[in-house]
């Protein structure tokens, strides 16, 4: 990580920048930018945040992305190598949870669209931990989360690796009051599966997308060893 570049990236990656010529610059961003630990200001920046993005995949590398939402500290820093985030009744599905049951490895992205503009990739490996058991090993976990409703089970995260998300091609977002719901709004279960709720009319059934008949073209592997590496 930051202390040698030599150890960051994985199979692919190092492939890739070896065939585009990339190697040197990425070097210098592993130096630089990816830590093993929560930095003091990566701490502060996720306490602030009030949503991230959850990636997760089951045992076959499937993969599967999410969203989840708080208050500011929903996502609580436990200490420079753990985070903590509590998980709700939702639809009963538990595709995320239950993914880390076959493969911990994570992905957070948390992304501040107001003030700054500035993203934070944050990779580990995730435990599913009951609440008593959670709250009986970190005292201090919060218990407002989401007024009224109890977790079912807490996402419990060990950190590898954390690194920044440039700026660059962020929107700029400002919070407002939730506008009233259109009266013409599908329900959330049939916003994209009933007919004419969204999209082409009923009658305009979108097209199914045609059978290649020529396989897409692949990047070659370059002919230089692969140095370094894996990371989650």
């Amino acid at each position: 990580m930051n202390d040698t570049h030599e150890s960051s990236g994985s199979v692919g990656e190092r492939r890739l920048q070896q065939l585009l010529g990339t190697a040197e610059q990425a070097g210098d961003f592993y130096d630089r930018q990816v830590q093993a630990r929560l930095t003091g200001q990566m701490a502060g920046f996720i306490t602030r945040q009030t949503m991230m993005f959850l990636s997760t995949a089951d045992a076959g590398g499937a993969c599967d992305t999410t969203f989840r939402a708080g208050p500011p500290g929903f996502v609580t820093v436990l200490d420079d190598r753990t985070l903590t985030y509590p998980e709700y009744r939702g639809n009963g599905v538990l595709a995320s949870a239950g993914n880390i049951t076959e493969n911990p490895h994570v992905g957070l992205l948390f992304v501040d669209f107001t003030h700054d503009h500035i993203g934070l990739h944050v990779n580990g490996a995730a435990q599913l931990r009951a609440d008593e058991d959670q709250r009986r090993a970190w005292p201090g976990l919060p218990v407002d989360t989401a007024p009224g409703r109890r977790p079912e089970f807490w996402v419990h995260i060990t950190v590898d690796e954390a690194y920044v998300h440039c700026s660059k091609h962020i929107p700029h977002l400002e919070p407002a009051p939730r506008p009233r719901q259109r009266t013409d709004r599908p329900r959330d279960g049939e916003y994209f599966v009933a007919p004419g709720g969204l999209g082409a009319p009923a009658h305009e059934p979108v097209p199914h997308a045609p059978s290649p008949t020529v396989p897409p073209p692949s990047v070659p592997s370059p002919s230089v060893p692969h140095r370094g590496g894996t990371r989650v």
